[in-house]
């Protein structure tokens, strides 16, 4: 067991990092793990590993990570997608479903029953496989919402659809079973709005009063989250899931001040929850379940994919305001993961011993559509947002925090080589020049829950932290460094160093900008003195040993923007310069002749 555990922990992160690092669909890797692990190599075998206790495992894992989604479901979110989300988690389940239920009895071959169930499993977009996937898509932030405001909604309503479902076969003969039935859904949405809306509530409460210490907040969630979804299932079977997403959603809008810390771990729990579910979920396939795949059932899971789904949101968001490339993107997107995999694993073998013998083909069907859809959508998500055009505006934008004379000049400066900026103040009055320039402008507080909410700050991918007040440019750069990475949030030095005294600890904030120690007051006075921005491009014949003869002794190196057209800040460690770089400077007035037009050596 020790061994299995370790393999499986280890090769997910491996998994996740190659991902990273070749830019992949982390899912898809996963998935192909999994397989080498299991069947085909033999190493793991999850079932004889972990015993009976796998099911309870996986259960548990799903519930945190349902959790976790939902403490992201902003309602701001909502508000804007408001319309098609409704329809998306109402109309769209029912219709999924029926479309779904014929689809698996005329293609398939299955009867009514096992084919209803089927369907309600399917109808799930599972979270564990749509959070990856928006990762690396960079869609835009309306079309992101959708897919993730329905995957992590649509989890818990099919859980428990399939779990009426799967409560109606096994006791339509034995009486009034609908009445059952909607005796069950009614409870289920009693004790998820109980437990789950009032422990999230009661421990926010906690938080705020005081009660519990910082270092026992995230413990006290994760905790209560378990035990809210144990209780749950306790009051009615499988509402364990709805209890916890709920329980997300309501201490994700409460506003709560340590909130982003404690997100943030949970991030990094789940990011290892789910590569340890899904290197499970494929290394727990056997040789068996393979083999009693047939044509009709790849027929039918190929209808799922190129019928079902797409049939279901076209009707869906019919007299919306949704486009047609989001509903284009969304009918082809619909990747199925842990939850429909734990499903089909529960119930199919009660459904065999109960007398519904085409039960077996429950788990090869819904395995094969989460490798279709895991490989076809991880891998076509990228390319058909480009070609929709749904993905986030140009190269990604650059944020300079901060306006005042010099950051204006150097967003002039960086706008006429076409690089996206937007400059952000708390002052309208400092902002008047920047917009006089054609410069792009966000007025507010960038740290405040409205930039959160605005478009014009969305697709960031560097930050400059360019204030007179360096407390403040820290404060900037470990809010946005959690969401970019440490290595791309930037702020001018602190002269304080000098002093030794009233400086911000090093790992407290942003990288030292720029090739020298230069102040953020020392960078206006040279402004004002008529120093300049210039570029320079490297070339084969014009190298960095030219570049830096030319260069004036006290001269700046700001920033270095590669062929791919993403800027650089530089730092007191700059990289070798290739051919093909665009260096930014800041230049003394004797070598600034062309500030605005700077001259392109070559």
């Amino acid at each position: 067991m020790t061994t299995a555990l370790v393999s499986i922990l280890v090769a997910g992160i491996i998994c996740q990092w190659l991902a990273w690092r070749f830019r992949l669909p982390a899912i898809v890797l996963l998935a192909a793990c999994g397989l080498v692990l299991g069947p085909i190599s033999g190493w793991i075998q999850p079932a004889v590993d972990f015993g009976t206790g796998l099911t309870a495992v996986t259960s548990l894992f799903v519930a945190i990570i349902l959790f976790e989604g939902g403490l992201n479901l902003q309602f701001h979110e909502l508000r804007e997608t408001a319309q098609v989300t409704r329809r998306l988690t109402s109309i769209g389940v029912i219709l999924a479903w029926a479309i779904g239920i014929a689809m698996a009895h005329w293609v398939g071959g299955l009867s009514w029953a096992v084919s209803a169930l089927l369907g309600a499993i399917l109808v799930v977009t599972g979270p564990t496989v749509i959070m990856p996937l928006l990762k690396h898509a960079k869609l835009n932030r309306r079309t992101a919402s959708y897919l993730k405001w329905e995957g992590i909604i649509n989890d818990p309503i099919g859980v428990l659809l399939a779990v009426l479902v799967y409560q109606y076969l096994l006791y339509s003969g034995e009486g009034p079973a609908l009445q059952s039935i909607l005796a069950s859904l009614g409870l289920a949405l009693g004790v998820s709005i109980v437990l789950g809306g009032g422990v999230a509530y009661s421990l926010g409460y906690a938080f705020r009063q005081g009660w519990i210490p910082e270092y026992l907040k995230a413990p006290s969630i994760i905790a209560a989250v378990l035990a809210v979804y144990a209780l749950s299932d306790l009051a009615q079977h499988e509402s364990g899931l709805l209890a916890t997403t709920l329980m997300g959603v309501v201490m994700g809008n409460m506003r709560l001040r340590s909130l982003d810390e404690m997100r943030r771990f949970k991030e990094y729990i789940t990011i290892i929850l789910v590569s340890f579910l899904f290197v499970v979920l494929t290394a727990s396939l056997t040789m068996d379940s393979i083999r009693a795949i047939h044509w009709q059932l790849i027929a039918m899971v190929l209808g799922f994919v190129f019928v079902v789904r797409p049939l279901a949101v076209f009707l869906a968001t019919i007299r919306t305001d949704c486009s047609w490339q989001d509903r284009v993107l969304m009918g082809w997107i619909a990747p199925r993961g842990v939850v429909a995999a734990a499903s089909a694993g529960a119930f199919a073998p009660a459904l065999i011993d109960a007398g519904f013998s085409d039960a077996e083909y429950l788990v090869p069907a819904v395995f094969m559509l989460i490798f279709t859809t895991i490989i076809a959508h991880g891998f076509s998500l990228g390319p058909l947002t480009k070609l929709l055009k749904l993905g986030s505006a140009g190269k990604g934008r650059i944020l300079i925090v901060g306006a005042s004379p010099w950051t204006v000049e150097l967003a002039s400066a960086l706008k006429k080589i076409n690089q996206d900026v937007v400059i952000a103040d708390t002052e309208w009055g400092r902002l008047q020049s920047a917009r006089q320039q054609g410069i792009d402008t966000w007025f507010g507080e960038v740290l405040s829950d409205l930039a959160e909410e605005a478009m014009a700050l969305d697709n960031i991918y560097t930050v400059l932290a360019a204030t007179g007040n360096n407390h403040y440019n820290s404060m900037v750069c470990n809010h946005f460094a959690p969401h970019l990475g440490r290595h791309r949030v930037f702020q001018p030095y602190d002269s304080g160093y000098e002093r030794h005294n009233r400086v911000v600890s090093e790992t407290r904030r942003g990288i030292t900008a720029f090739s020298a120690n230069i102040s953020f007051a020392e960078l206006w006075t040279r402004m004002i003195r008529g120093w300049g921005i210039r570029k320079t491009i490297i070339t084969e014949t014009y190298t960095e040993k030219d570049f830096l003869a030319k260069l004036p002794e006290d001269a700046v190196r700001l920033a270095i923007i590669p062929e791919s057209g993403k800027l650089e800040w530089l730092s007191q460690k700059p990289r070798k310069l290739q051919p093909g770089d665009t260096v930014i400077s800041f230049v003394p007035p004797e070598s600034n002749a062309e500030a605005v037009e700077p001259a392109v050596s070559t």
